[in-house]
């Protein structure tokens, strides 16, 4: 049950569910069969949904809102799109909006280089571009869910809803990166990713770090070391999935109908 222990006037879960507005659970199911759904490209969680309003991640997360947070409901937010973030600053949680795609400070231009919407956990502390951040720079990633996709026989791209099974929100693991060139600046993220579990394995080898409430305050560094015991995959029973239309294949398709069954 998410929950928290800061000072902020905790959110009722059942609210949070309602905001969530779950798929029923007849509908996520992973009918497979025998056919081979794996997807070859090193990058996954290439789309996430968020329709939680601002209130009930502020009061969830702990954390005091700004004014400049991206629009909610959006069922299809895409790379180098705002996200929702929580971070810790002068030992006070913050929701802040922040560019999905971190930029490495020796970038000169935002787009100087591979869009880094991930950060592998397996290497993430030796990598040039990740390594500071994952030692000083930790922050949540706030979703509802978020989007995968397999390729028929045709090379066609199948997407796939993944949500969490019991309807709470998602808190992705995740680093963050003021980038400034002139007098653009910019806070930019990427989700921290690790090896599939079992149950995702059929439609990707690979899945964002999930955080459990009782794990975000290590995550955050507000109770010392050790986050690094954290960069694993999410037990079995958390996750489920279903097949959805390819209309989310676009990246300006919007609306509620992106995560009905197909």
């Amino acid at each position: 049950m998410w929950s928290d222990t800061h000072e902020i006037v905790q959110l009722d879960i059942s609210n949070v569910q309602t905001a969530v507005k779950p798929v029923p659970n007849a509908a996520l199911t992973r009918p497979f069969g025998q056919q081979n759904l794996h997807h070859k490209d090193e990058h996954m969680c290439g789309r996430i949904a968020n329709t939680m309003p601002t209130d009930a991640m502020a009061q969830l997360f702990a954390a005091s809102p700004n004014n400049d947070l991206p629009d909610v409901p959006n069922y299809n937010t895409c790379p180098t799109n705002s996200v929702h973030t929580v971070t810790l600053g002068e030992g006070n949680r913050r929701l802040e909006p922040m560019r999905w795609g971190f930029i490495p400070t020796w970038y000169k231009k935002p787009n100087d280089g591979p869009l880094l919407i991930n950060a592998r956990a397996e290497t993430i502390a030796e990598k040039p571009a990740f390594k500071e951040a994952c030692r000083a720079r930790r922050c949540l990633i706030v979703a509802t869910g978020f989007y995968e996709w397999t390729k028929d026989e045709d090379g066609g791209r199948n997407p796939w809803y993944i949500a969490r099974r019991d309807g709470a929100p998602i808190a992705f693991a995740g680093i963050w990166q003021s980038w400034q060139n002139g007098e653009t600046s910019l806070k930019t993220c990427a989700i921290v990713t690790t090896g599939s579990n079992t149950a995702i394995s059929a439609i990707h080898h690979r899945m964002p770090v999930l955080l459990e409430p009782d794990q975000i305050a290590l995550w955050l560094g507000e109770k010392g070391k050790g986050a690094a015991t954290l960069m694993r995959a999410a037990p079995e029973e958390t996750l489920q999935f279903h097949r959805v239309s390819r209309e989310v294949n676009s990246r300006v398709s919007i609306g509620p109908q992106l995560q009905l069954p197909f």
